[in-house]
């Protein structure tokens, strides 16, 4: 059986969990403003020409 420095395992832990942390806000944060804007203005042309592609009954 070994010695098990609990300060360090939990020392350990929290690093594990806060890299853990970093790296899913990177991945949902981590997009830089010309993608950003490039995301929105797709989302707005694909949504202006679905409007103009709609039946409207008068």
């Amino acid at each position: 059986m070994s010695v098990v420095n609990l300060n360090k395992a939990r020392k350990a832990k929290s690093k594990a969990d806060n890299k853990a942390m970093a790296d899913e806000n990177a991945a949902r944060f981590g997009q830089t403003k010309a993608a950003r804007v490039l995301d929105a203005t797709s989302v707005s042309q694909a949504k202006a020409r679905l409007d103009q592609l709609k039946f409207e009954d008068e």
